[in-house]
């Protein structure tokens, strides 16, 4: 080389290298920043960067959006939900008043069609309860003496088609009045086999679902009395009016060392489905 061994040339050499380096990274950091290229490079780095951001706070508050807009939509719905759960509710309860208000129409109605064919003077009256004192099981209605009501005026029932013998009132109030039922221990009434015409004395047992007693039947009856005979009042007694229906025999009790036999009958009225009842003015129809 033409320089070697010349500590000038040598010099020289390294300092036109320096220039040549430096004119290199000028001209390169000229033609870098002076072409469009980089320049776009460099916004799409930005737009990318910026465009991740933005995408990345949309997604947020999107989401952000629909929860809150489920959390109302949730709620409007159990809003809503409660509105027809209450609704429905009010609906059942109207159907069943107006269930139960065409079922006691109906009632009523067959009451009413009943007191039509009755030929004596009556009271109408409600159940409303029980004797609280509970001595023997009375009944409790809604009529009184205001409404004509007296003590021993007999009682009777429509249910099933039939009429039949409740009891009799036994303590008439001013408003309300007691009912002694047919199966009180202290019930007792005159009575006839319908078809035989056997005469005998009815006595209750206490309990509306244990037989009521016919008892002092002549034995003579016997072969003339089966299951199911109907049992009326007989009208002795003055007390109840003959006719009556009272139950059938459900069972034969005879003795041949008694003088006397008796029978187990079904009382005609279901005590448990009793609503209403009929309170016989028997002197008042008699008059």
């Amino acid at each position: 080389m033409a320089f070697n061994g010349d500590p000038r040339g040598k010099g020289r050499f390294t300092a036109e290298v320096y220039v040549f380096i430096a004119l290199s990274l000028v001209s390169f950091s000229i033609l870098l920043f002076s072409t469009r290229s980089f320049i776009v490079d460099f916004r799409d780095v930005g737009l990318s960067l910026f465009s991740g951001i933005r995408g990345s706070i949309y997604g947020v508050s999107s989401f952000v959006s629909r929860t809150v807009l489920s959390v109302q939509e949730l709620a409007t719905l159990r809003r809503e939900y409660a509105e027809l759960t209450d609704r429905m509710i009010r609906y059942e309860q109207l159907e069943r008043t107006s269930t139960e208000i065409r079922r006691e129409n109906n009632r009523l109605r067959e009451q009413l069609g009943f007191a039509e064919t009755l030929q004596l003077k009556y009271v109408p009256a409600q159940i409303t309860g029980r004797d609280p004192d509970n001595l023997f099981s009375a009944l409790v209605i809604n009529k009184g003496k205001r409404d004509g009501l007296d003590n021993n005026m007999p009682v009777i029932a429509y249910q099933s088609g039939i009429q039949a013998l409740v009891g009799k009132v036994v303590q008439a109030g001013q408003f309300e009045s007691l009912i002694i039922p047919v199966y009180d221990l202290n019930f007792y009434a005159s009575a006839r086999l319908a078809d035989s015409r056997y005469e005998g004395l009815i006595e209750g047992q206490g309990n509306p679902e244990t037989a009521l007693l016919m008892r002092a039947i002549p034995k003579r009856a016997r072969d003339e009395i089966n299951y199911g005979d109907q049992i009326i009042s007989s009208g002795i007694g003055g007390v109840y009016p003959a006719g009556i229906i009272i139950g059938r025999v459900s069972g034969i009790l005879y003795q041949e060392y008694e003088t006397s036999m008796a029978v187990e009958l079904e009382s005609a009225v279901d005590f448990s489905r009793l609503e209403y009842v009929f309170v016989i003015d028997v002197e008042s129809s008699d008059g």
